[in-house]
């Protein structure tokens, strides 16, 4: 089932269209204020944020800004009042995939939204790329080889399981669901102890440049970040 992050500060509306998406078979999360809806997209996963633009606390514009930022990847869908050209524009300018204006037929919503969940880019993570180039590093998945002009390093099973999933992810965030069911084929909490230690290596390894990072997203998951790109 498809997970959507609804953002509407309108009580009816709000609670009639979550369940609507509902009865159409999505998984919706309401939140009625920008700073809410924020916090709500940093600690969980979704496939389609649904925004308003006029909110309290922090408008649909700032908001979609800081979910691009932590999501390149995320279908963002505006659907609000605010009709004018100078809004359309503004909101395909902070990220938005589609813009759509109430009032609205709900049949067109739902066309919208399957057209966005299927045009979205399938990621796959069955095959190994030969190697990775990132900040002063190649990383060679099938050698486990870790490579810079400071040094290079053997790395262990897991680790080299990990940074190849953190690449196919580079600057974007990895889920840790997957990387547990991909690496450990366990979703508990030793596993996730387990994780969280093979994060700190990988960290340790990396150091080296300081313009590669992991970066750490609460209950989500991990990103590794080159600031230079």
């Amino acid at each position: 089932m498809k997970r959507i992050l609804l953002v509407e500060d309108e009580e009816n509306f709000g609670s009639l269209l979550k369940n609507y998406l509902e009865l159409s078979n999505y998984s919706t999360t309401w939140c009625k204020t920008g700073t809410e809806a924020y916090s709500v997209f940093a600690q969980n996963e979704f496939d389609l944020c649904i925004l308003d633009i006029m909110l309290p606390h922090m408008d649909g514009f700032t908001l979609a800004k800081k979910i691009r930022n932590q999501n390149k990847s995320i279908p963002l869908f505006f659907l609000t009042a605010k009709n004018s050209k100078v809004d359309i524009k503004e909101g395909y300018g902070v990220g938005a995939d589609d813009y759509l204006t109430k009032p609205f037929d709900t049949e067109i919503l739902l066309l919208k939204i399957s057209a966005l969940f299927n045009r979205a880019p399938k990621r796959s993570n069955s095959a190994i790329a030969d190697q990775y180039e990132f900040g002063i590093f190649s990383f060679i998945p099938k050698d486990r080889m870790l490579n810079s002009a400071l040094k290079s390093a053997k790395l262990s099973p897991k680790e080299s399981s990990l940074l190849e999933l953190l690449c196919s992810y580079k600057n974007d965030i990895m889920p840790r669901k997957e990387a547990l069911e991909k690496i450990w084929n366990e979703d508990n909490y030793f596993t996730k102890r387990s994780m969280d230690v093979y994060i700190a290596k990988l960290r340790k390894h990396l150091s080296i440049d300081p313009n590669v990072t992991i970066d750490t997203f609460h209950q989500t998951g991990f990103q590794l970040r080159i600031k230079s790109e």
